[in-house]
């Protein structure tokens, strides 16, 4: 059985000043709200984050923003918020911008052990400055390395006593690789049910990625509404 804690503060209780963490989430699509809303009341500070993007001004990530919890920030774009944006801009925060495909292959290499591989993505561009290029039959890739976590708290739908997962859809997205890739995995579910209640075939993330549970209500924010008149 894994450790279920009873409450968010507690879940994150035990992460340092300057500790890496990756933070499972797209926009704002399978964040773990509650956790990084604890770690912005924590007062933690000098943290290297591992995201997609950085949440937007009010909510998410952009929280620990506001804050000046963060220090460096690894992602690939800036998104919607306006604080990233000034912060990278007045050179306040170190930012790392990776392509996509390229920062979520960091994080699974990360997971499987694999210390760095080759990628075409970035080559002559301003990524590839100061890393190994190599050419692979009539083509240059460039050398990237593996991306780890001291923590990573994730967000899954449902989860079992044991850590198994299931994510809700689209809100999957970086959560299972960051969750293999952390050296202590966090995990926010919606729903926590007894071990034997999932399918085996049906489980995301198997338990042994996981060390700690945590439950509550999300309240799923949309990060931009775009309606018509009717």
């Amino acid at each position: 059985m894994k450790r279920v804690c009873e409450s968010f503060r507690e879940a994150i209780a035990d992460i340092p000043d300057g500790a890496t963490i990756m933070v499972g989430g797209f926009g704002l699509v399978g964040i773990p709200e509650n956790l990084i809303t604890a770690l912005s009341e924590s007062g933690i500070s000098g943290l290297t984050v591992i995201s997609n993007n950085c949440g937007v001004d009010d909510w998410g990530l952009g929280l620990l923003l506001r804050n000046r919890q963060i220090r460096k920030m690894i992602g690939s774009y800036v998104g919607e918020n306006k604080e990233f944006e000034r912060q990278l801009l007045s050179g306040e925060l170190e930012v790392e911008l990776l392509p996509q495909g390229t920062l979520a292959e960091r994080i699974r290499a990360g997971g499987a052990g694999i210390p760095a591989f080759y990628t075409s993505a970035g080559v002559g561009t301003p990524i590839a400055e100061g890393r190994e290029v190599r050419r692979f039959g009539d083509k240059d890739y460039v050398l990237e390395t593996a991306l780890t976590a001291d923590f990573s708290l994730i967000r899954a739908m449902r989860g079992d006593r044991m850590g198994n997962l299931i994510y809700n859809k689209t809100a999957r997205n970086f959560n299972p690789v960051m969750a293999a890739a952390g050296a202590v995995t966090i995990a926010e579910v919606e729903e926590l049910h007894e071990v034997g209640a999932f399918d085996p075939d049906r489980i995301h993330t198997p338990g042994v990625y996981v060390q700690r549970l945590v439950t509550g209500a999300q309240q799923k924010r949309i990060e931009r509404r775009t309606t018509r008149s009717g």
